[in-house]
């Protein structure tokens, strides 16, 4: 009996160190962040992500792990939002349009022809209320990290879109946006939202035929062999919001959460810096493949666009704010000599 007494507490001890060693080495493992997104490696977004990754690996080495999943491979349009909220992926980077659920102030990037240029959208999105922004879904579980720029967006179709009634007709795929719709039914285009995995098959098939991207995605995903024409409209800003599961930043350890802040704000300049040299190349990659004609709007042509499409922001202004209109039209107008 007492052999087996012994026997017994010996197997619990042995048992209690293999409890303790298997919380040691599970506690030793590295925190791991599954970075997910729908573009190529090549484009500024999946460039980002690869750098993201590449810092925090180095200066973070055995504390933090990221697994980067490009071009839809984890999770596509319709399901990347929902893996965020249950912290199945904890980093997305996706247009602001398929936020919009979470705050409708995001619509203000959908706004067409509201800024001219790049500059322009940054001076917004560095100002106290493009700051905001990034905060305003805290309460639905997802915080806003930095905004990654993609490009200017630019217009493309197997007809030329010269004036606005060109677009009239035409099967236009937009983002998960009522005002990108909206914006569209004004130009008398019949709006279709759509995948941005689904676009190519969409264009080649005519379901949509017409659709609007940042040149990297343009060229990236090969729209140019199943569109004619290519307008330089430069019609709205395309970026990202990089953002993430409060829940799950917030339980970072302090430290941790300091680093990986300090890295997101060096990627984030890297990213901007480099897109607009991206979307060059890839412009100029699509003139030389010969396939697509591109045509580039004058200042009157996108006047008149603008004109066009801006009776359907009188629904959405309640929404996005006339606060947040004002400070965006504010850093447009800075562009002005």
């Amino acid at each position: 009996m007492k052999f087996s007494f012994v026997r017994r507490g010996l197997a619990g001890v042995l048992a209690g160190c293999a409890l303790l060693g298997a919380l040691s080495a599970h506690a030793a493992d590295p925190i791991l962040i599954k970075f997910s997104h729908i573009t190529a490696d090549s484009t500024p977004k999946g460039q980002g992500a690869l750098l993201f990754k590449k810092l925090v690996e180095e200066r973070l080495a055995g504390k933090v792990k990221v697994d980067v999943y490009a071009n839809s491979s984890l999770y596509g349009d319709g399901k990347e939002m929902e893996a965020l909220l249950l912290n199945e992926v904890q980093m997305l980077a996706p247009a602001p349009s398929k936020l919009e659920q979470y705050t409708k102030q995001l619509q203000l990037f959908d706004m067409m022809f509201l800024f001219d240029d790049v500059a322009a959208a940054q001076r917004f999105q560095s100002s106290d209320k493009g700051k905001a922004l990034l905060k305003s879904m805290e309460s639905k579980g997802i915080t806003g990290l930095a905004y990654w720029l993609n490009g200017m967006r630019q217009l493309t179709a197997n007809k030329p879109l010269v004036d606005p009634a060109d677009a009239r007709g035409q099967k236009f795929r937009v983002q998960p946006s009522d005002l990108q719709a909206a914006q569209y039914s004004a130009l008398r285009a019949v709006p279709r939202k759509m995948a941005f995995a689904e676009i190519y098959q969409g264009l080649q098939t005519g379901v949509v035929n017409a659709q609007d991207n940042p040149w990297s995605n343009i060229y990236s995903q090969k729209y140019f062999e199943v569109q004619k024409y290519m307008t330089e409209s430069n019609h709205a800003i395309g970026n990202y919001l990089l953002i993430t599961n409060t829940q799950f930043w917030n339980g970072l350890p302090a430290d941790i959460r300091s680093e990986l802040e300090q890295i997101v704000d060096e990627v984030t300049v890297e990213v901007n810096k480099q897109a607009e040299a991206l979307n060059t190349e890839a412009r100029q990659a699509i003139v030389a493949t010969g396939k697509s004609e591109i045509i580039t709007l004058t200042p009157e042509q996108r006047a008149a666009w603008r004109d066009a499409v801006r009776p359907a922001w009188k629904k959405f202004e309640a929404e996005i704010g006339a606060d947040m209109i004002e400070a965006a039209q504010a850093a447009q107008a800075a562009n002005q000599p």
